[in-house]
């Protein structure tokens, strides 16, 4: 039997937690949250190979790339379900193998319908990520740091658009467009799509060298596993204790999660803390990121770009919400969720009027993109950007973070199910509606209606959310 110690191992006994440990975790699952980003982002690089590949209008254009979305959608549903059932990691692991299937599929498809069942598949990887990661993270990482740790997520996320962004760019660049032929004859935007089976593989086998969530095992009746989990996250004195404080917060019966603990026994209706989540969820994508995201190429060459250069302003974007982000991951813990939330509202709906305004003076071409003159073009450039930086400081993030910590214990697996499920379906409304909106009322008219949502958020974050800073999850209230 070996007498030495890790500095790690020594701190656990002495009564510490692990900080390493619960670092190499988050670290392990925000890998889910650079692959969601990626799937996310690199569609922007393919739409016009898609159009070629697949001879498709706007409106079926506007399916295939919001395709991906309805497997977010019942990805984000069932996952928060499953993983009350199964464990959190174990879910993940399911959704490492659909990462990897949808990234190849999507690539050798050649067809609309079999593009779309494995851009489904990648949906419902991304949309079990989106919701577990930050969950897991909330249920490993001490309160006083867990705002900045769950916060890597959005990091990844951004990490995973800024590379899928590079990554298109390099492609096209070195294959002279993303419809042009590349390595083994193969169409550039195929390669697109297969850069993702490098990090795809990586999360897989890195899920498993991390442990289940110790709430989940208490869940589950596995005090004897959570204890020894917990006693090398928080140290065993800690550990004890915080095994009867999760045991206190599940119902008094301790009967398994279900969906009707979503109703409030006494009131018979449906808990407010829900309804909160789901705004908060919803109202994230009503501001429109994510025409950003997936449409970024077709938004700046309808302002007037090349491809090259819109491709190019992607990656720009991207590094700049990377930024935003880790000043959010700097400042969570210390002002708290509810103000950054204000901020970003605020700031969104300003430069989404901005760019709408910008757009509104462009003068419509003949092959039906915008062109405007040269300071409007920069405005539009400027605003949308900024806007980008405004949201990645606030809701891109703290919209996480909140619905991984917000939820009691007792309901944390069916409040993500219905947040995530509302999230994913108005992200699918915003992107399929883009192109029809572009077609009918233009850049303009499509931001204007972005900027009226971002309006409301202000109202919705100062009446309806409250602040989650500092409170243990035990602590939490529905």
């Amino acid at each position: 039997m070996s007498v030495t110690m890790t500095a790690s191992g020594a701190a656990a006994a002495k009564g510490e937690g692990d900080f390493a440990f619960v670092l190499l975790i988050s670290c392990v699952a925000t890998i889910g949250g650079f692959l969601f980003g990626f799937d996310s982002g690199v569609i922007n690089g393919t739409v016009e190979g898609l159009q070629k590949a697949f001879n498709s209008d706007s409106v079926g254009t506007g399916f295939n790339v919001a395709s991906m979305l309805l497997g977010c959608a019942v990805g984000a549903f069932t996952a928060g379900r499953l993983a009350d059932i199964l464990g959190r990691r174990n879910v993940l692991i399911v959704a490492a193998v659909f990462f990897i299937v949808s990234a190849w599929g999507s690539g050798v498809a050649n067809g609309s319908l079999e593009f779309v069942i494995y851009r489904v598949l990648g949906g419902l990887a991304v949309g079990a990520a989106s919701v577990l990661a930050p969950a897991y993270i909330s249920e490993v990482a001490p309160a006083r740091v867990r705002g900045r740790l769950a916060t890597i997520q959005q990091i990844a996320i951004i990490a995973g658009l800024f590379f899928s962004f590079l990554s298109n760019y390099l492609l096209a660049s070195a294959a002279g467009g993303s419809t042009q032929d590349f390595w083994f004859g193969f169409a550039t935007w195929r390669w697109m799509f297969w850069m993702e089976l490098v990090p795809a593989s990586i999360f897989f086998f890195a899920l498993f060298a991390i442990p289940e969530s110790p709430r989940f095992l208490v869940l589950k009746g596995r005090k004897e596993q959570a204890l020894a989990v917990l006693t090398r996250l928080v140290g065993p004195t800690a550990a004890a204790q915080k095994v009867a404080e999760i045991e206190a917060s599940l119902a008094a019966d301790h009967h398994r999660p279900r969906f009707s603990d979503l109703i409030d026994s006494s009131t018979k209706r449906v808990r407010t803390i829900v309804w909160v989540g789901i705004g908060l969820a919803t109202f994230q994508q009503l501001v429109g990121i994510n025409v950003i995201f997936y449409y970024g190429a077709v938004l700046w060459q309808a302002a007037g770009f090349t491809e090259n250069d819109a491709l190019l302003t992607n990656v720009l974007s991207g590094a700049l919400s990377i930024g935003a982000v880790i000043v959010a991951l700097l400042v969570i813990d210390k002002i708290g969720r509810k103000p950054m939330l204000i901020i970003g509202s605020v700031g969104m709906a300003v430069t989404l009027a901005l760019a709408a305004y910008a757009f509104s003076t462009g003068e419509l071409m003949e092959n039906g993109n915008l062109r405007l003159d040269s300071d409007m073009g920069v405005l539009a450039l400027v605003a949308a950007n900024v806007y980008v930086v405004f949201f990645n400081f606030s809701w891109g993030p703290v919209m996480w973070v909140m619905l991984g910590e917000m939820f009691p214990n007792q309901i944390r697996g069916s409040g993500l199910a219905v947040a995530g499920l509302a999230q994913w379906g108005s992200n699918f409304m915003i992107t399929w509606t883009f192109p029809m909106l572009l077609a009918a009322i233009g850049l303009a008219g499509a931001y204007g209606i972005y900027t009226f949502f971002a309006v409301v958020s202000v109202w919705f974050v100062i009446r309806m959310v409250r602040e989650t800073k500092g409170l243990e999850l035990e602590e939490m209230k529905g």
